[in-house]
C-alpha cells in the first residue's frame, strides 16, 4: 500500500508545503461568536510568513455594538507587523519566519484569535494568502 498524502522530494510539481490559520475576531469571549478577519500563511521552504487582513466593521458591530473597532484594528495591524519582521515586529524582530508564525498561531483568549492550522501546497505563498482571504474572509 502506498501513502498518497506524502509528498516526497521532486513529487510536488514545484509546489511547497504551506500552513495557514484564519484570524478570528471574538468581540465577546463569553458568547463565542466570531467573524473571520484575516489569514496568516507560513511557508518554511520560502522562509515566508505573511498576513492578509480585512475587517468588516459592520459585521463586528452586529455581533457587539460596543466593540472596540480601533483596538481590533490595532491588534490586526500588530499581526501584520510581526509577519513583516524587522522593526515592525517588536520583540519578534530577530526571530525567523517559522518562530513568528508559531507565536502568532498560539492559542489565546483575546479578542483576536487564530483558528486551527491547516496545510496545503503552493508555488506562491503570497498569492495563496490572497486566495485564502478571498475564500475565507471576504
Amino acid at each position: 500500500m502506498t501513502e498518497r498524502h506524502i509528498i516526497r522530494p521532486g513529487q510536488g510539481g514545484g509546489r511547497d508545503v504551506f500552513e495557514y490559520a484564519v484570524l478570528r475576531v471574538v468581540p465577546r469571549i463569553e458568547r463565542g461568536e466570531c467573524i473571520n478577519a484575516g489569514v496568516v500563511v507560513y511557508c518554511r521552504a520560502r522562509a515566508y510568513v505573511g498576513a492578509r487582513i480585512q475587517l468588516d466593521e459592520a459585521r463586528l458591530l452586529a455581533l457587539d455594538p460596543a466593540a472596540d473597532t480601533d483596538g481590533v484594528r490595532a491588534a490586526l495591524r500588530a499581526i501584520e507587523g510581526v509577519c513583516a519582521g524587522g522593526e515592525a515586529a517588536g520583540q519578534a524582530a530577530g526571530d525567523d519566519a517559522g518562530r513568528r508564525f508559531r507565536w502568532l498561531i498560539a492559542p489565546r483568549s483575546t479578542v483576536v484569535q487564530p483558528g486551527p492550522v491547516h496545510t496545503g501546497l503552493t508555488t506562491d505563498p503570497a498569492a495563496e494568502a490572497e486566495r485564502l482571504l478571498d475564500l475565507l474572509v471576504r
